[in-house]
């Protein structure tokens, strides 16, 4: 079958990543799979499989291009955006759908007709929104804002879903989705569940690459961007209180690296947590360490933690809105802490109480790269 996966950019990023991923499980099932992308700019990722095709499709400048277009972003920016905050794209995605339209018509007249094409995030089909298809499947990663009942939400929702096929990663996103339907009064062609892939094999290769920087000594590692939704917060102090003799290693980089720092110092833990900073391959730090933690206040679905439980090492995470129940369920649903302080911290004492336990691959069944395409596929 003939794939297109479509994701705004290819920065380094969860959504970014999981974009790949997929590309490369159609390639990998068999499959023509080609991707979409609208900037040529911040391609921090790439598909690894070779047979998958990356196009680039300037959008914005095709849509200043087209003269109409660019007044019409000039009034969203100088107007529109002012008065209706975050409405940028209901002025100027319809016209960005009529131009994505004849772009595929020019991509299928060379490549064949497409199968399935999967927009990865909000953020990349809010641009051009007024596409709609019967092959199309729109990915929503994280919750709806349904505690927010501003008319601009109810706007932007009038532009976003009605009449397409929408696809949550969790049955928790699919939820809001359900209560936001009700509330901003939109109805989709339909909604599913269909979680992210998580390509075992590879990340086991990955995290065998020798860094020469990891811990000598056992250790509890995070992996995740310095942003508010992680965090990281909450998990200095539960740290804090715990006391566990392991060190804690944070993976990642963003704009609240300096405030954790010095919260770290205010809390006396600066000499045992260690920032690590961004790395373009975190595999390594997940597989080493003895304990992998999530403290984050919404997942979407929580994919870091198949990653991790792939690279063969422990779990926990606190009990946030989203989707990781989809991951900790079963056996696993005792990794799952309060979303308080002194619940993560109870529970960083227990999983660091005795030998680290054994994995089993069997909890990643639901998540292997082949099965997602069969969903996406059939």
């Amino acid at each position: 079958m003939h794939t297109l996966v479509i994701v705004r950019s290819l920065k380094m990023g969860g959504m970014e990543r999981v974009a790949c991923n997929l590309a490369d499980a159609f390639a990998e099932a068999g499959h023509d799979s080609h991707m979409l992308v609208y900037r040529k700019r911040d391609q921090g990722l790439a598909p690894e499989h070779p047979d998958v095709r990356v196009h680039v499709f300037p959008l914005r400048w095709w849509i200043r291009a087209t003269i109409v277009g660019f007044f019409l972003e000039l009034l969203a920016r100088l107007v529109m955006n002012p008065l209706i905050p975050r409405s940028y794209f209901v002025w100027t995605g319809w016209l960005g759908g009529q131009l994505l339209r004849l772009w595929l018509w020019r991509f299928e007249k060379r490549h064949g007709r497409l199968d399935r094409i999967v927009f990865r995030g909000v953020g990349t089909f809010e641009l051009v929104w007024s596409y709609r298809d019967v092959r199309a499947r729109f990915v929503l990663e994280n919750n709806l804002p349904i505690k927010k009942d501003a008319w601009r939400y109810r706007l932007c929702a009038k532009c976003l879903y009605p009449g397409k096929h929408l696809v949550a990663v969790s049955q928790g996103v699919a939820e809001t989705v359900r209560q936001a339907q009700a509330k901003w009064s939109f109805q989709p062609a339909s909604l599913q569940v269909i979680v992210n892939p998580c390509p075992v094999g590879r990340i086991r290769e990955l995290m065998l690459e020798e860094t020469p920087d990891l811990p000598d000594e056992p250790y509890i590692v995070n992996v995740a961007r310095l942003v508010p939704q992680k965090d990281h917060e909450l998990l200095l102090r539960a740290y804090a209180q715990a006391q566990p003799e392991l060190p804690l290693v944070i993976v990642g980089d963003g704009p609240l690296r300096q405030s954790l720092e010095d919260l770290a110092t205010n809390l006396g833990i600066a000499d045992r947590v260690h920032f690590a900073g961004h790395r373009n391959n975190p595999y390594p730090w997940m597989h080493h360490a003895r304990l992998f933690v999530l403290s984050s206040r919404v997942e979407g679905m929580g994919i870091v933690l198949t990653e991790a439980l792939a690279c063969g090492t422990p779990v926990i995470s606190v009990d946030c809105p989203g989707g990781i129940r989809e991951v900790l369920k079963g056996e696993l649903e005792s990794a799952i802490a309060p979303h308080d302080i002194p619940g993560l911290a109870d529970k960083l004492k227990t999983a660091l109480n005795g030998p680290k336990p054994a994995i089993s691959d069997k909890w990643l069944h639901d998540f292997l790269p082949g099965r997602v395409v069969d969903r996406f596929l059939e």
